[in-house]
């Protein structure tokens, strides 16, 4: 989160922050960024929170509803930034995308 709190104000991109790990993340965001990008792509299989889940409940996130659903309960394994912007959804720390989608 650092790196991307560091890019967004080193190239003056306002924004607003909002802690899912810490408040959540709304069942409408999550079925819109799963829509844009894909609910693969929003979920952290990297981390932890993923890692300590035992096979049978992993074995069932095979589609988005399911997906989502995980997420809600365990928004600690939705990966981390989410950038949204009008037209724009960074997921993940990708300078390449931020600076396609954000530097004029």
């Amino acid at each position: 989160m650092q790196k991307a709190f560091v890019w967004l104000q080193g190239h003056k991109v306002p924004y607003l922050f909002h802690d899912y790990k810490k408040e959540g993340a709304q069942h409408a965001d999550l079925l819109r960024w799963a829509d844009k990008s894909g609910w693969e792509k929003l979920l952290n299989k990297a981390g932890l929170t993923w890692k300590k889940q035992k096979p049978e409940i992993q074995n069932r996130i095979v589609d988005q509803d399911a997906a989502i659903q995980f997420l809600q309960a365990n928004p600690s394994a939705i990966k981390r930034p989410i950038i949204e912007g009008d037209a724009t959804l960074v997921i993940g720390f990708n300078e390449e995308e931020l600076k396609k989608a954000f530097v004029r």
